[in-house]
This record gives C-alpha cells, structure tokens and sequence, in this order.
C-alpha cells in the first residue's frame, strides 16, 4: 500500500515505514503530524485518485529529526568579462516516518 502526499508543496510517494526528507516543518522533534492532501492511494491494485484530493483520507507521520542538506555551490561566470560569483546553499530539511495511511 501506498499513496502520493502533497507534503509542503512537494509530492512525495510514500509507504508505511518508511523515512523521508521533506523541507523543514514547524513541529518539535518526536511529533506526530497529520497530512490530509493525498493525492492518490494504492491499496493492492485498487486505485483511488483524488480530484484535487481524496476526501477523507490522511497520512498520519512522525517527526525524527531537522537536520541541514548537503551544500550545493552556486557558481555564476560571464567569460571575458571578469566576472564570477561563488555563493553557496544548505536546505534545511526535516526527516519524517510513516506510520499510518487512512
């Protein structure tokens, strides 16, 4: 069984157990939140897709930690011209666990 969760603005495929990496999300660490934009859900081989969302159903998930990203260089060049730019970014990130889709 699995479902496609709208998760702060990003889609994610998810399954009971697992552990993702989402954007950062206002919830202490060892909270359990609620998502309640789910897209679709498979329950073996019987398909249910929302218009935009299926009523009703929710994926329910824990918070394990926030944590930053792996650094990402930004590196702007204009040839001939004298001109680079080297800037540097961490996203911050939130790592959840499933534990239930209803």
């Amino acid at each position: 069984m699995y479902a496609i969760v709208d998760i702060a603005g990003q889609q994610f495929k998810v399954e009971k157990d697992r552990k993702i990496f989402v954007h950062r999300l206002k919830a202490e660490e060892g909270a359990s939140i609620s998502f309640d934009k789910v897209l679709l859900v498979d329950s073996d081989g019987s398909v249910k897709i929302g218009a935009p969302y299926i009523d009703g159903a929710s994926v329910k998930a824990t918070v394990l930690t926030h944590l930053k990203g792996d650094k990402v260089i930004v590196f702007k060049k204009k040839r001939r011209k004298g001109y680079t730019k080297k800037n540097g970014h961490r996203q911050y990130l939130t790592q959840i666990q499933i534990e239930e889709i209803a």
